[in-house]
């Protein structure tokens, strides 16, 4: 064990304890089943529809005293919560993930922001200022980014874990999403030169604009190919986080020829592409401006989940191109019926109803109820492979049984349908 990290029995006790739960849970015939119809739900074998909800999760009081202990017991504890109360289909793993210790460099500009808050401290939002306020004259200002890794420090704290847990749970380096959340460009974008000269530059200097995007284009092909190189990539094939909110599990990766032990490569994995920001943007150019940078960038890859918060029906033409297509994020803003007759049964309908239909005053179950009947209604029409993910939940009126709630209506709507 690393000297940075002190060990105390009472700590140990405590966590072994909770390992030795979530073993229990990760092996029972309830995780079984959630993996086995999340691996039909992606790979289009028609499963049931299946139901995750991003948790508002209470304060827990933690028994650890060293600050590494705490956070693992906090981990564990989240874990057997959201089993015991949500009853969602998350899934818990047979093992402890660690990441990879990654640094990238910014750009080479900085980007100032200056964020609100409320009454209680919570964020608000916040304002940037854009590093970049001419694209021509300041362009040579954005440098390529650097990678490093710190194998030794990463390596370090795998051991100690292993002794730590003592064989009752595996530690594994499995990242959650250094290449599934996200490749998008367009925030790094506007983070660069600002929402409105993004917007304008589209007019009155695309060849400026296109110049950035092959940048932005570049770096991340460049980041995709060294983590590639450094064998650092792992599969997200499994309960890894997916897309914006979805879970990875399918059989169709990795690719066929791939053996056990082998290096991980990018057309073995899962990535994200989504482009939020420009919902005011045409489709002829979001074709022209976004989607063949990130068809560039999905070929790399052995599946793409697209989008977060946009509608996607009025880009369709563009996205249905990238061939390793997948699941598709149906936001509260989206058409559903557009898209699921799009869809079909060719791609995983990944919808996201609206977080403030459980997060207003009143917890209004015939609204929810409605609104989640209407989705199974269009879905089952056309035949989807559906999802129904409760995403962005930031606020639950101080009512924490409503993660469940909500999950129980969406397990009866499915029931009735």
């Amino acid at each position: 064990m690393s000297n940075e990290r002190k060990v105390k029995e009472k700590d140990l006790q405590i966590l072994r304890e909770l390992a030795k739960k979530k073993l229990e849970i990760a092996n029972s015939p309830v995780m079984q089943e959630r993996r086995e119809s999340w691996i039909k739900n992606n790979d289009l074998q028609q499963s049931r529809p299946m139901i995750l909800i991003e948790p508002v999760l209470p304060v827990m009081e933690l028994k650890c005293e060293e600050e590494w202990a705490r956070g693992m017991e906090n981990s564990f504890r989240n874990d057997i919560y959201v089993y015991e109360k949500v009853k969602d289909d998350h899934v818990i793993d047979p093992f402890i993930r660690i990441n990879w210790n990654i640094g990238i460099s910014d750009y080479g500009v900085e980007v100032k922001t200056e964020r609100g808050t409320d009454e209680k401290g919570g964020n608000l939002g916040y304002h940037w200022e854009p590093a970049i306020k001419d694209i021509d004259a300041e362009f040579n200002k954005l440098k390529p980014r650097t990678f490093s890794v710190d194998r030794e420090g990463t390596l370090k704290w795998k051991q100690h874990l292993e002794t730590v847990f003592n064989g009752i749970l595996p530690i594994e380096i499995r990242p959650w999403g250094w290449l599934t959340w996200t490749m998008g460009m367009t925030q790094t974008m506007i983070h660069f030169v600002g929402l409105d000269k993004f917007m304008l530059y589209m007019y009155d200097n695309p060849e400026g604009l296109h110049r950035l995007m092959r940048f932005l284009t570049d770096g991340h092909i460049a980041l995709s190919k060294w983590m590639e190189k450094e064998k650092l990539l792992s599969l997200n094939n499994r309960s890894e986080y997916c897309g914006s909110g979805a879970r990875g599990f399918t059989d169709m990766l990795p690719q066929k020829d791939w053996k056990s032990g082998e290096p991980v490569r990018l057309k073995d994995i899962w990535v994200l592409l989504e482009s939020q920001e420009t919902v005011g943007v045409s489709p002829a150019m979001f074709e022209e401006f976004v989607a063949v940078y990130q068809r560039e960038l999905a070929e790399l890859f052995g599946l793409v989940y697209y989008g977060c918060c946009e509608p996607v029906h009025g880009r369709w033409d563009s996205l249905k191109k990238m061939k390793n297509l997948r699941s598709v994020s149906v936001s509260p803003w989206c058409d559903q019926e557009k898209i699921a007759e799009a869809m079909g049964k060719n791609y995983v309908f990944s919808r996201k109803p609206n977080p403030a239909m459980i997060s207003t005053e009143h917890f209004d179950e015939d609204a929810i109820l409605k609104d989640l009947r209407n989705t199974l209604v269009i879905t089952k029409k056309y035949g989807c492979n559906t999802q129904l993910i409760m995403k962005d939940v930031h606020n639950l009126n101080g009512e924490l049984d409503r993660n469940g709630r909500w999950v129980a209506l969406a397990r009866k709507a499915i029931e009735e349908s």
